[in-house]
């Protein structure tokens, strides 16, 4: 990838991720599980459903410790297989 992460980030710092995924009841948890091999902490997510419902957003604070952790992290989450996007 190439990001500006180490220009516009003083690390290390929080970063307020943003995962769009299918509206399944497990989504939020598989997030959590991700996130915890990498980074393990208390995980409270945010979690809004699209218009129609068929999709959900969830908003999650997680601490960062260098571009190549916020890089792993957008891999990582997008390879689940129900998520659509992650920000």
């Amino acid at each position: 990838m190439k990001t500006k992460f180490n220009e516009l980030l003083e690390f290390p710092c929080v970063l307020n991720f943003k995962i769009m995924g299918v509206a399944v009841p497990n989504l939020p948890d598989l997030i959590i599980e991700v996130l915890q091999n990498d980074t393990p902490a208390d995980y409270v997510p945010t979690i809004k459903p699209s218009s129609k419902g068929n999709y959900h957003s969830v908003s999650i604070p997680i601490r960062v410790t260098s571009q190549a952790h916020i890089e792993k992290l957008y891999k990582e989450l997008s390879a689940i297989e129900e998520v659509r996007y992650v920000l």
